[in-house]
């Protein structure tokens, strides 16, 4: 297990409101040992005008993902997670429905850590996949 503290969807769901995640509808859904999900809608927040899931809605999802997956493996009361820099390749569009974003470890160490995030629409086809790195800094 990669966790300081295995977290769980509920705990990190009640997270403060009021954020881009919340704002788009991501809800953690499920916590494995090195693995987080989530999903988020594609709606009228998150599409662009061709009614398409927004790659800039699918960068969101992957950077939520890696943060808080990155948060739970540093000591939050001296240390904090940046994001320093995110890539996405847009596979295939989505239209409606949900899409699921599952990030696991690519190297987690004690000042930067590397996350790799798949999207995947509900036909479990893959809509992006992305990369998103992390700088670890005290406080």
């Amino acid at each position: 297990m990669i966790w300081k503290v295995k977290p769980t969807p509920e705990y990190i769901n009640s997270f403060p409101q009021k954020s881009m995640a919340d704002h788009l509808g991501i809800e953690v859904i499920e916590v494995g040992d090195d693995y987080i999900t989530a999903r988020m809608p594609v709606n009228e927040k998150t599409v662009q005008p061709l009614g398409l899931l927004h790659g800039g809605a699918s960068c969101v999802l992957a950077e939520t993902l890696g943060s808080i997956a990155g948060a739970f493996c540093i000591d939050p009361t001296k240390q904090i997670i940046l994001g320093v820099e995110i890539n996405a390749n847009h596979i295939r569009s989505a239209k409606s429905g949900y899409v699921y974003g599952t990030v696991k470890p690519i190297h987690v160490g004690l000042t930067m850590q590397v996350w790799g995030i798949e999207i995947f629409n509900e036909q479990k086809k893959l809509v992006c996949i992305s990369r998103l790195t992390c700088a670890v800094r005290n406080m």
